[in-house]
């Protein structure tokens, strides 16, 4: 006799999760991460630091986000996102408010150190833990609503924080993010969020079930038997070579194209660009994702980064620079969806935060010392053309580190 189906109630609160995330993350990474920039030099003028001084507190922010993944990983999987994201949405907005009184480097250290935990708990870790319990068939898809919209980050808050210092200076317009961060993250984190469908009674995606359970149970891999497995290990070799090489080329975009004789004007464009093909990125990869192999599919896309490089490398200039651009963004774009879903598919949901905390944890220390690291080469080896090459070797190697990564 065919399993009596159990249909859920109508409207799956699951969207309503992703488009408040869409919201939060968009705040986030607007005031975390890109607002940076804008307030450096008025700082250091004022203040009289140097770049060196400033940017070290950025980097130590990223540094403890990532060692921090661990633990908050953990809380998440024992007791959800809701109290965890609320709490990071009212500690940032006090560390940006501290941030607006700040006049000595060793408390703007404490206070990015502060901000580096707030990452760990409002931004895409978080977000992402959060998506892959809610949504299995359509957890691509909602990733992508996700980071769709917060691909818009830099795009609002680069002009409006640039606007508000200018019209009142940079330490009103600190406090003006504070309280603009806290009312845009902290409703949505602490009304919308739920721990699992079933506490709403649902089920991930919102479809209709069956009584009987599936006759093959979803894998749910302890964190210790994760680690113990080749798979955990290619993953994170993986990820943490693509993720250095972006944040690398990054870093060093714009004095990377004008070495390379380009005029100020159109490596703006390039920059720019690479920020529109990211999302054509998400776009593409978000329906291939329910096709073919993950780890094929994502060591694919790892792969347009040595393809970008080589443009620079062996194309004509002009051409070059544009292959660039497209290859560079459609890796970039695909690589912040391509790290969730392998980890929620290969390891199940049950301990996706600390799973995921590890791997990030150990990616955390490639993205810190890539700039840096980078910024050396360029000086040993008289130029950014020797460099290019050393991230063509990473990225191959990153590509085929995911490839490797698939279960046999």
């Amino acid at each position: 006799m065919p399993p009596t189906p159990t249909l859920i109630k109508p409207g799956f609160h699951g969207w309503r999760i992703a488009w408040a995330l869409a919201l939060t993350q968009t705040v986030g990474y607007g005031v975390l991460h890109y607002a940076f920039g804008v307030f450096v030099q008025p700082m250091e003028a004022e203040l009289g630091w140097s770049r060196a001084q400033t940017s070290a507190a950025f980097s130590l922010a990223l540094l403890v986000s990532g060692l921090a993944a661990i633990p908050v990983g953990r809380w998440f999987d024992q007791h959800g996102a809701r109290g965890l994201m609320s709490a990071g949405s009212l500690l940032g907005g006090l560390l940006i408010w501290g941030w607006a009184r700040v006049e000595d480097l060793e408390a703007f250290y404490l206070i990015w150190a502060g901000l580096g935990l707030v990452m760990a708990m409002v931004l895409y870790e978080m977000a992402f833990a959060v998506l892959a319990i809610w949504f299995h068939r359509y957890r691509a898809q909602a990733m992508l609503v996700v980071t769709l919209v917060a691909g818009l980050a830099s795009t609002i808050f680069v002009p409006l924080c640039t606007w508000l210092v200018q019209a009142v200076g940079w330490r009103a317009a600190l406090e003006t993010l504070a309280l603009l961060f806290v009312l845009s993250t902290f409703p949505p984190h602490a009304l919308v969020l739920r721990r699992r469908p079933e506490n709403v009674g649902q089920v991930p995606d919102g479809e209709a079930r069956t009584i009987h359970p599936p006759s093959s149970p979803k894998t749910n891999l302890s964190p210790k038997a994760a680690l113990r497995q080749p798979t955990f290990w290619w993953l994170t070799l993986g990820f943490a070579l693509a993720r250095a090489t972006s944040i690398a080329l990054t870093a060093h975009l714009v004095p990377l194209l004008n070495e390379q004789g380009h005029p100020p004007m159109l490596v703006a464009a390039a920059a720019g660009g690479v920020g529109v093909v990211q999302l054509l990125g998400r776009l593409v990869y978000t329906p291939f994702s329910q096709k073919v192999s993950l780890f094929y599919l994502s060591a694919l896309f790892v792969g347009f980064y040595p393809l970008g490089l080589l443009g620079l490398l062996a194309l004509p200039k002009g051409l070059g620079l544009w292959a660039f651009v497209l290859c560079f963004g459609l890796a970039n774009g695909s690589i912040s969806l391509s790290k969730p879903t392998l980890i929620a598919q290969t390891y199940g949901t049950q301990h996706y935060g600390s799973i995921n905390g590890s791997m990030t944890s150990f990616i955390a220390i490639a993205q810190t010392l890539a700039p840096f690291a980078t910024g050396v080469l360029h000086q040993l080896l008289g130029g950014y053309s020797g460099v290019l090459w050393v991230l063509v070797g990473l990225a191959s190697m990153a590509a085929l580190a995911i490839a490797q990564a698939r279960p046999r």
